[in-house]
């Protein structure tokens, strides 16, 4: 209803088997070839291959940057046939099968955040088979993904000249149909109204203010394009409180009339709008029916997936006081330029060649224009927008295309913004989150002012776009009100993470050194900090390893040692924030990037003769306790009178010798031998090709033993050098301040960290939905954005994954 004043293979392959790369052959390039043939031999025997993903062995390690993320969506939308290079860190493996990409950006989370509330991320831990450090940028990292240039290549310039020379004339390219809705054919939902739009035309919706009195309809969450469209017309007249519901008309898709009645205002009226409204005071007088009986009755004829079609459609529903989830507007299809409008009228005489709202008829008839509206909104659903806008240019419009003369100036290069490149191809881009400075048209945002309305405008959506951004800034708010001092509450979270990697060690002999307790602890992994513990009695230390794996494997394999004749205990400390701490390290062992590897340490041939490690029968280990007697003593002690040597170059490890080793287990497709600049690698981890591997090199950890090797469960995620340096502060702290922070952190408000938690398993939530309403075949990365900070920039994650990949 216009307002009176107003003016919108089948054949299974042989698998290929992945040879063993030659201990003598030490070239890199021919084993990354070897790793990546047998990613993609996995495949060879299905039909339709999913996309995968997977890190480089070499790059695993390293934090990616903003610019190497944009690399791989540039990737995975255009891929090779667009002229774009596989990315420099990664392998995506069959990105033609790519279907879209979401990227999900959490403001104000880091790297430590996600494992300090590892178990409560049960979504983001489990569903993602790839993460890695994210380097925090200090531009916005959702404009960046938008607005970075793509290099100019033949092929991805030449899709863009085929696309633009598809018969559709420059003249027409910003028509404000065609750059509002392309120039593609589609089904009626490519023109339902979302939820931001029904917002700014004012329409009636749920939750916003000023509606609460208003009726809803039963409408579903989603609707499709074989949906039934009803046309809707409402006639008023102006009563002492406005302009109230005098008469409604609705016809089912037929054009059939299925509702045309009378309705009696509940004010009095001042003017009946005659002219308009074709109604008069003798057509009211015997009138019973309200407002009221008129929404019962349309909420009853109206089925949950009705899409409600009319012109200017947010006056009727107005009218009616009535809610309802699906529309469309027709003086929203047929656009015009800055704004505004065409007449119900002007449309249907040009466009369906009816004359309506004629001269010598008094008052508009509701059924007609219900019937116009409907039939202007199947038009265009069936001719699409860029026919109707050639077919009635001149029409409609005003203006005709001519041909330009061979003198003119050239054609300007093509843009080469990713959005631009994207839009030009014919693929939608959508961002959605706080009002920012995003380099995107703006019929392409959407601002939202919580996390909870992201999630469900995105999950409205109709139409998957190729390329959607969602920013969350639940977490960062939080952070921001309760935590003002955001270094010192970062290194809280870190200080508790290392804290996993802590043993209590003795008591040991008097006048024992830090020196000879890092000698001995280093067997199991590199130490990061002795602490001597000293009593007026006896001896004792604190040992921070830099794995987790390191603590693991002293609590097995040094507990109960004898030192010079006495027996040690080798214990993890006891404070709040380990009392979780074997749920987490369980669920350490089965995460997914975990699954087939483990952690070796290669030992000196008299340090491994000291170490106990008791026996297994049936899987049951027996008590440690039981052969304590019969155990050694440590490196750098008495053995029978003589001195363990401290060096021994047998302890150092390559790669070709683990290799030859493990193999023996079964296929290992990658070996990392993390070591610091100038040293030699004393502890590896070691990838199989199936658990099976890891089970069988667990399982025979006696027998490596006499081969000098220490083995264990990996428990340290692969992309993580060191579990205990999460955080990479550039300037130095005074170790007084720190050991202060540290101290604090064990008194820290227990309410703080719960809400926290709580605020946590929210987000997990909402981004389990969203996963779960992605569409096979979608890239999905989530990005916890990291920060930078006084110290440094804070280490964000980043976290990849293709829905239905298997």
């Amino acid at each position: 209803m216009e307002p009176p004043s107003s003016s919108s293979s089948a054949a299974t392959c042989n698998r290929q088997k992945r040879k063993n790369i030659d201990p003598t052959a030490q070239k890199k390039a021919k084993r990354l070839k070897t790793v990546q043939v047998g990613e993609e031999s996995l495949d060879c025997g299905r039909s339709s291959p999913s996309p995968r993903i997977s890190v480089l062995p070499d790059h695993l390690q390293q934090p990616i940057t903003q610019n190497e993320l944009t690399e791989l969506l540039h990737y995975a939308a255009l891929g090779k046939t667009g002229g774009i290079k596989q990315p420099s860190w990664c392998r995506l493996l069959h990105q033609k099968r790519i279907t879209a990409i979401n990227v999900v950006i959490v403001e104000g989370m880091t790297q430590s955040h996600f494992y300090k509330h590892y178990l409560t991320l049960r979504h983001l831990r489990t569903s993602y088979t790839t993460r890695i450090t994210f380097t925090p940028s200090s531009s916005d990292l959702a404009s960046g993904i938008f607005s970075c240039k793509l290099p100019e290549t033949d092929g991805l310039t030449r899709s863009q000249r085929q696309h633009e020379s598809s018969g559709l004339h420059k003249a027409l390219r910003s028509h404000p149909v065609i750059t509002k809705f392309g120039t593609q054919r589609r089904g009626l939902t490519a023109y339902v109204l979302p939820l931001d739009e029904m917002i700014k035309r004012h329409y009636p919706v749920k939750g916003m203010p000023g509606f609460e009195e208003f009726l809803c309809t039963d409408s579903v969450d989603c609707v499709t394009d074989n949906c039934p469209l009803f046309g809707l017309d409402c006639e008023m007249c102006l009563t002492e409180r406005g302009y109230e519901l005098a008469r409604v008309s609705l016809v089912d898709s037929d054009g059939n009339c299925v509702l045309d009645e009378l309705v009696k205002p509940q004010s009095r009226i001042l003017d009946y709008l005659t002219r308009f409204s074709g109604i008069t005071a003798a057509m009211l007088r015997p009138i019973t029916t309200t407002l009221r009986d008129i929404q019962a009755k349309l909420r009853k004829l109206l089925p949950g997936d009705a899409v409600l079609v009319g012109h200017s459609l947010n006056n009727d529903l107005m009218a009616l006081k009535l809610i309802h989830q699906h529309v469309i507007d027709t003086s929203l299809l047929y656009r015009r330029e800055f704004g505004q409008r065409f007449k119900l009228k002007v449309l249907a005489e040009t466009v369906l060649k009816r004359h309506i709202q004629t001269e010598e008829k008094k008052g508009h008839n509701p059924i007609e224009d219900a019937v116009a509206a409907l039939e202007l909104a199947q038009y265009f659903i069936k001719k699409g927008p860029r026919q109707v806008v050639e077919l009635h240019l001149e029409e409609l419009w005003g203006y005709k295309i001519e041909e330009e003369s061979a003198d003119c100036a050239p054609a300007p290069a093509p843009s080469l913004r990713f959005a631009d490149i994207l839009q030009t191809l014919g693929h939608s881009v959508t961002y959605l989150g706080k009002r920012s400075d995003v380099t995107l048209d703006l019929s392409s945002q959407q601002w939202h002012n919580s996390d909870k309305e992201v999630l469900a405008s995105y999950r409205r959506q109709t139409k998957c776009p190729l390329l959607s951004v969602l920013q969350f800034s639940s977490i960062s708010d939080h952070l921001k009100r309760c935590f003002p001092n955001q270094d010192q509450q970062h290194h809280g979270e870190c200080s508790n993470l290392r804290d996993m990697c802590v043993v209590f060690a003795g008591p040991f002999p008097a006048g024992f050194t830090e020196r000879e307790v890092k000698r001995l602890f280093s067997c199991c992994g590199p130490v990061r900090k002795i602490k001597m513990l000293s009593t007026a009695i006896r001896v004792h230390a604190e040992v921070a390893f830099e794995l987790l794996e390191g603590a693991a494997l002293a609590l097995k394999a040094l507990n109960g040692l004898n030192v010079q004749g006495q027996s040690i205990k080798v214990q993890r400390p006891i404070n709040e924030s380990m009392l979780d701490l074997d749920l987490t390290l369980d669920a350490l062992t089965g995460d997914s990037l975990n699954t087939n590897h483990i952690y070796a340490v290669k030992l000196k041939p008299s340090t491994a003769e000291c170490i106990l490690v008791p026996a297994k029968v049936n899987g049951h280990t027996l008590d440690a306790k039981s052969s304590v007697e019969s155990s050694n003593v440590l490196p750098q002690a008495k053995v029978n009178g003589k001195t363990l040597q401290a060096r021994n170059t047998k302890s150092k490890l390559c790669e070709e010798t683990v290799r030859e080793i493990f193999t023996h287990f079964g296929a290992v497709e990658s070996v990392l031998l993390p070591a610091k600049p100038g040293k030699h690698a004393r502890h590896a981890n070691i990838r199989f090709e199936s658990s099976e591997g890891k089970h069988a090199a667990l399982s025979a950890s006696e027998d490596l033993l006499k081969r000098n090797y220490l083995v264990c469960t990996s428990l340290t995620p692969p992309h993580l050098h060191a579990w205990a340096a999460m955080d990479t502060p550039t300037s130095s702290v005074d170790p007084d301040e720190e050991a202060a922070e540290e101290k604090r952190t064990h008194v820290q408000n227990s309410s703080q960290d719960q809400e926290m938690d709580l605020m946590m398993r929210k987000l997990d939530r909402r981004l389990g939905k969203l996963f779960r309403s992605l569409s096979n075949g979608t890239l999905s990365v989530v990005v916890l954005l990291g920060c930078n900070s006084a110290r440094g920039h804070l280490p964000g994650l980043c976290l990849i994954e293709v829905k239905g990949a298997s």
